[in-house]
This record gives C-alpha cells, structure tokens and sequence, in this order.
C-alpha cells in the first residue's frame, strides 16, 4: 500500500488487528526485514504496520536534511491510518528516528522498543565515517554501504549456517538508492545526542541488543535501559546486528511478551 506525503509515496504493509505495532527499518535496508514479526504478531492479535522509509524500498526518493524528516513520515502514517497511538519499535538507523519522534510526537506512543540501536550521537571518527561514505556513495560507490556493512551485521554462526540470509541483506543494501543512503548518511551524523534525556522518557519500553552485536554494542543497549524509568533489556542469544532475523523464534517471543504486557 502507498501514501503520498507532500510530493512523493511511502509505501507499507498493514496487516492484522488489535493493537497497533510499528516498525521502523535500520540503514540502509527496508521493510522487508520485518517479515518474520509480521507473520507472527499478525496471527497472535496485533496489528502489524512496516513502512519503507522515503528512499527505502519500494518508497519514492524525497530528500532527507535530518533525522525528523523520517520521523515526520511516520507520524504522517499514524494520522493517515487514524491511529492516535501505536507501540514504535525501531532499529539501529529506525532507533535514532524512534528517539526523535518520541522527542517531538510523545501523544502519538503507546509504548517503544529500541533494537540493536543508541541513545549516544557520532564521535568524530564516527562523523568522518559518515561524510566519507556519503561523498563516495554519490561518487559512483553504490554498493559501498553493503560493502562496508555486511561483514559485520551478523554473529559469526550466521554468516556460517544461513548464507542465505547474508545474501538477501546484502541484495538490499546494493540496491538502496544512493542518494538516500547519502542523505541518511549525514542525517545521521547530525543527529541529537539523547543520552542526557533518557530520564524524560517516561513510557514502557523494551531495549533489545544481540548477543554478538559487532555494529552497536550491548553497552549501548544497557545506556538506553538503564537511563529510562520503565524500560527492560532483553539480549537476543546467538545473533548479531540483525537479531530479528537471526534468531526470530527468540525475539518474537521477547516481542510478544512485551506487547501483551500492555494490554
């Protein structure tokens, strides 16, 4: 299905009933990734809504200043959709966006589930990383992004047992559009450092890392947990950066408990 914002569509899949779920997509993958929470949260009483990101997937390219920008997408479905509050779960890249809508659209979160993602801006190093993959991107490297990230996104027992997941994630990568993975890139780079305001996020909330997580830490997952008033960690055995779709039958069932917690 597709919305059109302002002058360009986003495109998402809303399946199920009962309480609403969203899940925002990491960099620079899509919505696809979600597959395997749609299936089961739709048929365990949920409704289940995955948008690709502008520029993501099968969403058109606008272009993206900063973090908010997504953000603003997202609080443009909810009201599309005429959900006045839905539980916002978002990884790594869709954790920064997570963070920033709750900052500026807390009336519309029932709940939020932060996966493999920080609270904590770049350093510099970080930022230099960021610029130098954005100027090489739009320079004729497109694949640089998959290129840079697919050795590390998995545990090392997943790029042993399921190669075929390693090569679908990298087939989505390779095929992002350039020019979002640069704007997303520098959005990134400037982002808000929320690691001061943790305590101001007053709403239940899980905190999911990975095991073997070699992207983002589980130091930051703890940061995050830790600094909210209602919030739990949960750390995904036997799975890296892509815990969701590494160890599904775990992070279901962590997911799952959590939602049902709230009814």
């Amino acid at each position: 299905m597709d919305i059109k914002i302002k002058n360009y569509s986003i495109n998402y899949e809303d399946r199920g009933s009962g309480l609403p779920v969203v899940f925002i997509h990491g960099f620079p993958l899509r919505s696809d990734m979600w597959q395997p929470q749609i299936d089961f949260l739709s048929s365990n009483g949920f409704r289940v809504i995955t948008p690709d990101l502008r520029g993501f997937g099968k969403s058109e390219y606008a272009p993206v200043k900063k973090i908010s920008d997504f953000s603003d997408d997202v609080a443009a479905l909810l009201d599309h959709l005429k959900i006045k509050q839905a539980v916002i779960a978002g990884m790594s890249m869709g954790g920064y966006v997570l963070f920033d809508f709750l900052d500026r659209y807390k009336e519309k979160a029932k709940a939020a589930i932060f996966i493999v993602t920080r609270a904590a801006s770049d350093n510099e190093k970080g930022k230099e990383k960021r610029t130098s993959l954005a100027e090489k991107t739009l320079a004729g490297a497109h694949k640089l992004a998959a290129d840079i990230f697919n050795p590390v996104l998995f545990a090392d027992e997943t790029y042993e047992k399921n190669p075929e997941l390693v090569t679908m994630v990298y087939n989505w990568a390779s095929t992002t559009n350039p020019k979002i993975i640069a704007n997303s890139s520098i959005a990134m780079r400037e982002r808000k450092d929320y690691t001061p305001e943790l305590s101001n996020f007053n709403l239940p909330a899980l905190v999911i890392g990975g095991s073997d997580d070699r992207t983002i830490s589980n130091e930051n997952s703890k940061i995050i947990a830790n600094g909210m008033p209602n919030a739990k960690l949960e750390i995904i055995p036997k799975s890296g950066h892509m815990a969701n779709l590494e160890n599904p039958g775990a992070f279901n069932k962590v997911i799952l408990n959590f939602l049902k917690s709230l009814k």
